[in-house]
């Protein structure tokens, strides 16, 4: 009888460890092949940390495919504060080269987040800083591309045309209007880290950015320049508060030339009050003409 018993005892024990062990290969099956696809995004979700790569904006053209406002390279500076180690000399160096205070530079270097964008002072830096910064070879310290607005005529359109802020947003003009064409699509640089921030062998993915559309005026360049030429002609001579001049095709009604005094340079916004970047006189002293219509003909 005892015999029996132990017998039975022992056959359950063993179905039971049988079972058990079934169980735990479906389960290690069930998340090895079937649930390995989810999985494996949600890990590198969580490991994975993009350095950003801005677009480049559109170009903008005059009727010709001459270009108006282009695009240059700069470098930009970011960190990774939990892959540096001595956080101390790394904000001296880093506050000495970008000329800002130490206690300024070490707060950026304690922030808890993944990436600490630089900014402003990290912001378009020239070759000479960013040679300077590359030089020090510091973990989790980057240098990377990014894209500024260059505005190769300055003055010239600069209403029309108008400006972009530091993160290359339309601010103005053709750009502030037309920015959802003009934007393009940022790319990254991921690495993967662990959950302490320090960098994972595991090969970089390199997500390329997209340009924005290019965008054509009816603009004549050459009719541009020389209305520019009189403009400035008109305020040496007379020195008035005011000038503008408009050039339209008068079958088409296209605008072929626009511009005013004051003006600015695109490239330097900052550099000039409100009233004179965000007025263009042609659109902002709009009036009825009247009488004053009859002296304009069409010539046939």
């Amino acid at each position: 009888m005892f015999q029996n018993n132990f017998k039975n005892r022992v056959l359950v024990i063993f179905l039971v460890v049988i079972l058990l062990f079934i169980l735990i290969i479906g389960r290690i099956f069930y998340i090895q092949v079937i649930k390995y696809d989810e999985l494996n995004e949600l890990a590198n979700d969580l490991w994975s940390r993009n350095l950003p790569i801005t677009a480049d904006r559109g170009l903008i053209t005059d009727r010709n495919g001459k270009v108006l406002a282009d695009n240059i390279t700069t470098t930009s500076l970011v960190v990774v504060p939990n892959q540096i180690i001595d956080k101390e000399k790394v904000a001296r160096d880093l506050a000495k080269i970008l000329n800002v205070s130490y206690e300024e530079m070490y707060k950026h270097l304690n922030k808890k987040t993944s990436i600490e964008r630089i900014h402003p002072e990290g912001r378009q830096l020239s070759y000479e800083i960013a040679d300077k910064i590359n030089n020090l070879n510091y973990d989790g310290v980057y240098l990377l591309k990014e894209s500024k607005r260059y505005y190769p005529y300055k003055t010239l359109l600069s209403h029309v045309i108008g400006y972009v802020g530091i993160d290359n947003q339309g601010l103005s003009g053709i750009e502030a209007y037309y920015d959802s064409y003009l934007t393009g699509a940022n790319g990254s640089i991921k690495y993967y880290s662990d959950g302490k921030g320090a960098r994972i062998e595991r090969a970089s993915v390199y997500e390329p950015s997209q340009s924005g559309m290019t965008l054509a005026l009816t603009i004549d360049l050459d009719i541009q320049l020389a209305v520019e030429r009189e403009l400035d002609n008109v305020v040496s001579k007379y020195n008035p508060e005011q000038a503008l001049i408009v050039v339209a095709d008068p079958k088409t009604g296209e605008i072929l030339a626009m511009s005013s005094r004051p003006n600015f340079d695109s490239n330097n916004y900052q550099n000039y009050n409100l009233e004179t970047i965000n007025r263009n006189l042609p659109i902002f002293n709009t009036y009825e003409p009247g009488s004053t219509f009859k002296n304009v003909h069409t010539i046939q």
